[in-house]
């Protein structure tokens, strides 16, 4: 059974994984016959509270966090090497641009957790298929820019589609149920919740970028 890692970075929109996309991704995975193997970082994430959206002043754990969507079976992605994986996905929500780097705070300029940098530098050196959607491909385009320049989508917004740009990647719009393929480089993007106004939108478009990736391995 093909195994297809699943990057998390904690539990809910605001502060970590978006849950629909998390859950999406793995049920995606599932219907493909692959296994999805989740990992995340073993780092501090400042809580917000998500009724009023406001940072609660409470510190939690990434890694802990993300097991609440894994059901308790998840990995610490530092114990994670591309030999682990025949691919790679990262679902989106503010914790891909705040706790597995601080693109949402730097842009372009960002850095990038260590472990997660190393992983996707893995698996883009090995070619084995990376998956990203709603804001996580901003993260891809971080650590692979300079070297791969990747094609990426985070959707329509002008804004962080410029801030990708800096980082030697190109961003390319897309609708939001459909993708944008990088086949050069096995990287497949989707825009998720960046556009989604359903959550039946974000798995159109999750179920085809997971479809993708299984194609390419």
């Amino acid at each position: 059974m093909k195994k297809i890692g699943v990057v998390l970075s904690g539990c809910g929109v605001y502060d970590g994984s978006e849950i629909h996309e998390a859950v999406l991704t793995l049920l995606a995975i599932d219907r493909q016959g692959c296994e999805a193997v989740c990992m995340a970082p073993q780092v501090d994430l400042a809580v917000v509270n998500h009724l009023t959206t406001q940072e609660s002043g409470e510190k939690r754990n990434v890694l802990v966090e993300s097991a609440r969507i894994a059901r308790g079976n998840i990995r610490d992605i530092s114990k994670v090497t591309a030999a682990d994986l025949d691919a790679i996905i990262f679902p989106g929500g503010f914790g891909a641009a705040k706790n597995l780097c601080n693109f949402a705070m730097k842009g372009a300029a960002a850095s990038v957790n260590p472990d997660v940098a190393r992983l996707l530098k893995e698996m883009a050196s090995a070619k084995k298929p990376i998956g990203a959607v709603c804001i996580a491909p901003a993260l891809i385009a971080a650590v692979l820019g300079k070297e791969y320049s990747p094609t990426v989508t985070i959707g329509t917004d002008a804004g962080t589609a410029a801030e990708i740009d800096k980082t030697g990647a190109k961003h390319q719009a897309c609708p939001v149920t459909e993708l944008v393929v990088d086949a050069r480089n096995k990287l497949v993007t989707s825009p998720a919740y960046m556009l989604a106004t359903r959550i039946s939108e974000v798995a159109d478009g999750i179920d085809k970028c997971v479809r993708e990736v299984v194609k390419m391995i």
